[in-house]
């Protein structure tokens, strides 16, 4: 398998392997050196496709660490940090909660179970997932299938993104998918459709009537791709590189929506200097509505500049993503063009795996030796490589 970059790119997991679960970075950055919800998922799944013993079995620690810390309302811990002393520092989110916590939680929870076939580890995790599901229901406020997410409520967590935002719908239903593989019911099936019908009818251009917010359904401008969002004030069409990969994992469209979102997304790319895709695009500039909803939204310093970070800045994480979306929809040769966009980004300085850069000045921007920016190629290198471990 593979090269040097996914070799480098296993050591980092193993070196951030912890008694805990895996580690957002090993630099010794308080905000990362902990376990993150998120975060150690991500790492988790990549290290199902390396079928490596010591990372799969870190990543049972890092699940079971998630569901020790869980709220008492269902909330899974955003991130998780031990002391010296070994007493954990849990957290739930900051200026809001962070509800993709609780669906990536129960992603790992199924993900882990279908590769390794551990019946009984989803019967230990039982009770912490009905009661993430509970929660999730209540999220819908109005029992339409959709939850609402708070502005700073997921991984964009200093940008624009509120209300119904299609990454979080996507991935609860990521989640119920798994639950129905190791559980099924027939309740949990309508729910899928439901939720499935609720993203097509709500994320793409059709002539169906009663969307949720049909007035600005119809006022909004439909690209070859789903939006990021829409609330009571109406949509942002903006692309959203990791929603759209989900939603081509997913399977969700037809062929030739499908078809549209992958072209665009391999033109996206191609259009940047260093060949990736950005994760949000175009950028949000301080001309415009947004810019003022974008420059409050941080708890300590502006990081949101354009073509920055969550505004139109790269992530090699998001990009494994898009990546193995290609691999899925035999979009081979792109998949390969992408997979050496990333490792060439991850090798950057002796393998620094660096969180995200600048698009369009290539600039590395957040803290380096991420362990998700590895996930990245992990999970690409993986798909193109061998055979395809997850189920979606």
């Amino acid at each position: 398998m593979p090269n040097t970059i996914y070799q480098k790119a296993v050591e980092l997991l193993h070196h951030a392997a912890n008694p805990h679960g895996f580690l957002a970075s090993v630099q010794p950055i308080t905000n990362y050196n902990r376990v993150w919800a998120r975060d150690g998922v991500i790492c988790g799944l990549a290290a199902l496709t390396t079928k490596d013993p010591q990372l799969i079995d870190t990543f049972r620690q890092t699940l079971e660490t998630l569901a020790n810390y869980q709220h008492e309302t269902g909330t899974i811990p955003s991130n998780v940090a031990f002391g010296p002393d070994g007493v954990a520092q849990v957290s739930y989110g900051g200026l809001a909660g962070r509800v993709d916590a609780v669906t990536w939680f129960i992603i790992g929870v199924t993900q882990f179970t279908f590769v390794t076939g551990d019946r009984a580890f989803y019967q230990k995790m039982s009770p912490n997932v009905s009661s993430a599901l509970t929660l999730l229901q209540n999220w819908e406020f109005n029992n339409r299938h959709l939850v609402y997410v708070p502005l700073s409520g997921n991984w964009a967590d200093e940008y624009i993104t509120d209300g119904y935002v299609l990454y979080d719908q996507l991935l609860r239903l990521w989640a119920l998918r798994g639950i129905q593989f190791c559980a099924p019911t027939e309740n949990n099936a309508n729910k899928i459709k439901a939720i499935e019908a609720q993203i097509l009818l709500n994320f793409t251009f059709n002539a169906a009537e009663e969307h949720y917010h049909e007035r600005a359904y119809q006022e909004v401008t439909w690209f070859p791709y789903m939006p990021c969002s829409f609330s009571p004030a109406g949509y942002k069409n903006r692309f959203d590189a990791f929603a759209n990969a989900l939603a081509l994992l997913l399977n969700l469209g037809s062929q030739e929506f499908q078809a549209a979102q992958l072209n665009y997304l391999i033109a996206l790319a191609g259009e940047q200097p260093l060949g990736l895709v950005p994760a949000f695009w175009p950028p949000v500039f301080p001309d415009e509505g947004d810019w003022n909803l974008l420059k409050n939204n941080c708890k300590y310093e502006f990081r949101n500049y354009p073509y920055e970070f969550h505004n139109g800045g790269s992530w090699p994480m998001v990009n494994g993503f898009c990546g193995i979306a290609l691999v899925m929809h035999g979009r081979i040769v792109e998949a390969k063009q992408l997979c050496e966009k990333l490792d060439d980004a991850n090798a950057i300085k002796d393998f620094a795996f660096y969180e995200n850069f600048n698009t369009q000045t290539m600039t590395p921007n957040g803290i380096p030796q991420c362990t998700w920016s590895a996930a990245g190629t992990i999970l690409l290198q993986s798909y193109l490589h061998s055979e395809k471990t997850l189920l979606f």
